[in-house]
């Protein structure tokens, strides 16, 4: 039996594809707060959803402040504005971090298929210096040999945003709509609820 999308992931669905000519539609920004209490935002590319769900997956270098952020404080937004239609959407949820040292097994294996579905390039970036921290050689990448059959490095960190509130914004339409989830009775489902929101 196949499960209806949600009226919020359609959308942002529709709003990847009918913008997916513009390469700079993959990324959206995520703000995270800091143990002072101040927030950090940062550029990230949408690596997907997670299956049968409204997860959204995030890769990472388990190195960064964002990761610190998420100890002190578990939950995050995104903004994702889409150029050529005019839309945007604010979402906010708990992150769940998934780094090498995970004790769950299902989690370290959804980790490594995320890292083979990376490209080959893109894990290289796992072998660089801590991110962050004064450069202290000038250091390429490709100098650093890796095993392309080879699994998830230390450094590689797999973040899953569990949507609880989704703020879309057509500026075209002038439509705002607020999508909110809620435990349902039973406490084993998200149920969402939609209200047309003042722009």
């Amino acid at each position: 039996m196949a499960t209806a999308i949600l009226p919020w992931k359609q959308l942002l669905l529709n709003a990847i594809e009918s913008n997916s000519h513009l390469k700079h539609s993959s990324f959206f920004l995520l703000a995270t707060v800091g143990s002072t209490g101040r927030p950090s935002n940062r550029t990230l590319v949408f690596r997907g959803f997670e299956e049968n769900s409204d997860k959204i997956l995030i890769n990472t270098d388990s190195r960064t402040r964002k990761i610190e952020d998420l100890k002190h404080c578990p939950f995050a937004e995104i903004c994702w504005y889409f150029t050529d239609s005019w839309e945007q959407f604010r979402i906010n949820g708990r992150v769940n971090v998934i780094d090498g040292s995970n004790p769950d097994t299902i989690k370290l294996q959804q980790r490594e298929r995320a890292w083979f579905a990376t490209s080959f390039k893109s894990r290289l970036q796992f072998l660089g210096p801590n991110p962050g921290r004064p450069c202290l050689t000038e250091q390429s990448l490709q100098e650093s040999p890796l095993d392309n059959s080879s699994g998830p490095l230390a450094a590689y960190c797999l973040l899953i945003i569990d949507p609880e509130k989704v703020d879309y914004y057509n500026l075209k339409s002038s439509q705002r709509i607020l999508f909110t989830s809620n435990q349902s009775v039973n406490g084993e489902e998200k149920c969402w609820s939609s209200e047309r929101i003042n722009p």
